[in-house]
């Protein structure tokens, strides 16, 4: 067998030159590749303790056709009610309307969960957004915790999201909007009103 430069075999050579452009591709491409993948699924989880027996706090909440208890809603429409894939029509205090759907109600259990396929991002920065609202009784026994916990993606779909739609903003405010409704929820039911 022939020798090629410096007493490497001939096939060495190749082999050493494939490898070294192998890496050089790899440490170029590959960074790119991560930075190019699209939205990850964001979640957001808000609990609220209560001074008041859960099965008054489930009486506020469990028609699902009515959120007057959610200081951004302004109207609610369920023509369906409680029944599975009912779909309710918010109107928000600002004057946008979005649709949910009911897709789990257990009043035994003190819970339902609900889908928006189609979010208006102007009102809620998020896209297939999902959630559960459960009420049991507090930790210590008195009152009741209220968890409102809810799975999305970001507002803008796609790659290279404008900073009103991206991964944070989506965060912050279904957060926000979460902790807005508890917030007013347990003001509401303690307040008797």
């Amino acid at each position: 067998m022939g020798t090629g430069p410096v007493g490497h075999t001939q096939w060495e050579t190749p082999i050493v030159a494939a490898r070294i452009i192998s890496f050089i591709v790899a440490l170029f491409v590959l960074p790119g590749l991560a930075l190019a993948h699209g939205p990850t699924r964001q979640k957001a989880s808000e609990t609220v303790t209560i001074d008041a027996a859960p099965d008054k706090v489930w009486a506020k909440i469990a028609e699902f056709g009515d959120m007057s208890w959610h200081p951004r809603i302004a109207m609610t429409d369920a023509p369906k009610g409680n029944e599975k894939g009912s779909i309710r029509t918010l109107g928000f205090t600002d004057g946008g309307m979005m649709e949910e759907e009911l897709s789990k109600y257990d009043a035994t259990k003190m819970s339902y969960s609900t889908f928006i396929g189609h979010v208006n991002v102007d009102l809620l920065p998020a896209t297939n957004y999902s959630s559960t609202i459960t009420v049991k009784p507090a930790k210590d026994g008195a009152g009741s915790e209220v968890q409102w916990r809810a799975a999305f993606y970001r507002g803008y779909p796609n790659n290279d999201p404008p900073a009103e739609l991206n991964d944070e903003a989506a965060v912050e405010g279904v957060t926000a909007y979460i902790r807005e409704g508890l917030e007013n929820l347990k003001a509401t039911v303690e307040s008797g009103s």
